[in-house]
């Protein structure tokens, strides 16, 4: 598969339908690179696409585009459409220093939309949202469901600790599966210390003593608060912070 060298108007660009994922790029590196294909390929079947794509097809691509080391690679698909961009990460270590603020969107998740589930080009909601909150204290939207129950971030999936135990929304919950969630869950399992999936209500969150979000750009983010609440503690969400990080070093450099 090569990328498209032009752009045709089709259902992507007028009803967003088409999906794409941001994969980041260590060293030149894409990191879990199969699990974004995978998850895209899936996606790509709903909606009947065929998503001929290999991680080799992905690579090659990659190595002849202008990427920075610690950089991000975003492809888009749709019917007639396949796009390979480039471009930096901004994360830096300010960032996890300080900690995210979280507060509540007054936006509802819709948990019975297949789309929920898929990271979808219709995605108005988590960037208006993103952008409502741009020069406040606030780092990141969350969003309830529209029974009430704590979904996800606007481009962020949720964990909680209580006593040593992560907490994180059921996929029911409605939110995307994403690909720091899962490599959390995985890890936590091969741990003996699996993840406890469930409802969160937001009258929950003071029963918790740390909070982190997680995407494929960020990695692993802590929280200093969510809407009302204080999070005092890092210690379970740093240990995770640095297993990531080894990950990606072992990663970047294998």
């Amino acid at each position: 598969m090569e990328e498209n060298k032009t752009f045709t108007s089709d259902e992507g660009y007028f009803f967003g339908l088409g999906f794409f994922e941001t994969i980041a790029v260590e060293k030149g590196q894409p990191l879990l690179l199969d699990w974004h294909l995978e998850r895209l390929v899936d996606s790509c079947r709903l909606l009947g696409i065929t998503f001929p794509c290999s991680a080799e097809n992905v690579e090659k691509i990659l190595s002849e585009k202008d990427c920075p080391e610690k950089g991000v690679l975003k492809i888009v698909a749709s019917s007639e459409n396949i796009l390979f961009l480039t471009r930096e990460n901004h994360y830096g270590p300010a960032d996890y220093e300080k900690g995210f603020r979280l507060a509540y969107s007054k936006v509802r998740r819709n948990e019975t939309s297949p789309l929920t589930y898929r990271k979808s080009l219709n995605y108005g909601d988590c960037i208006l949202e993103k952008r409502a909150v741009r020069g406040t204290e606030i780092q990141e939207p969350i969003f309830l469901n529209t029974r009430g129950e704590i979904a996800e971030g606007a481009t962020s999936n949720i964990f909680f600790v209580k006593d040593g135990i992560l907490y994180t929304p059921e996929v029911d919950s409605g939110l995307l599966p994403g690909i720091l969630r899962r490599w959390v869950l995985e890890n936590a399992e091969k741990e003996g210390k699996p993840v406890v999936e469930r409802r969160i209500l937001p009258e929950d969150v003071k029963d918790f003593e740390e909070c982190f979000v997680t995407n494929s750009l960020m990695g692993i983010m802590p929280v200093t608060a969510l809407g009302e609440v204080e999070f005092q503690s890092r210690k379970v969400t740093e240990s995770w912070m640095a297993k990531y990080e080894d990950f990606v070093y072992k990663a970047a450099y294998k």
